[in-house]
């Protein structure tokens, strides 16, 4: 487990799935993502049987949050393609929890995944593609210290049009440099 400030990440359980089910047929959560079609509970279970077989670095992790009633899980983080080489790996978030948009959580879980990259697996880069029309994300990812790199112009169909995507990233010298770590 990964603890931050009233904040943690934790291993996926098949508990979660139907969860997950619920965040993903939502249009305005899948909206940012590249879903193109309704998930089944069914093809949930197959992903996470799927999942369970790469390596656990490249698991997702629940992001939860304190509440009153104890632990509320809000959405999912995690690295993808880790080049364990080159030391970098794609980062990517989902909050399913719309009733938490807007609260900060979203940066402290970028925060915290970050710090773990860095700190416990020797990243050196990491990376994401963020829509340009995902205002609300990029700035997310430009408070936990993100740095745009690129832009794939049209590079996404969606909803009747073609939309650009960002390439951010951040390195471990300029992580380090700042003081990010410290809000976990």
């Amino acid at each position: 487990m990964i603890i931050g400030n009233h904040i943690r990440l934790r291993a996926v359980e098949r508990e979660d799935l139907p969860l997950f089910v619920g965040w993903l047929n939502d249009h305005e959560v899948y909206r940012s993502l590249l879903i193109r079609s309704p998930l089944s509970l069914a093809s949930e279970e197959k992903w996470y049987e799927n999942m369970l077989a790469r390596p656990p670095a490249q698991h997702p992790l629940v992001i939860e949050i304190e509440s009153p009633s104890g632990w509320q899980p809000i959405g999912t983080c995690s690295f993808h393609e880790i080049d364990w080489l080159n030391r970098s790996a794609e980062f990517g978030i989902m909050l399913g929890e719309k009733s938490e948009w807007g609260k900060g959580w979203g940066r402290k879980a970028v925060r915290l995944l970050v710090h773990h990259g860095f700190a416990n697996l020797n990243l050196n880069r990491i990376y994401l593609y963020v829509f340009a029309s995902n205002e609300r994300a990029i700035r997310a990812y430009q408070a936990a210290g993100f740095t745009t790199e690129g832009r794939l112009r049209q590079d996404i169909f969606q909803n009747g049009q073609y939309i650009d995507a960002l390439i951010m990233g951040i390195l471990r010298s300029e992580w380090q440099m700042e003081a990010i770590h410290a809000d976990r």
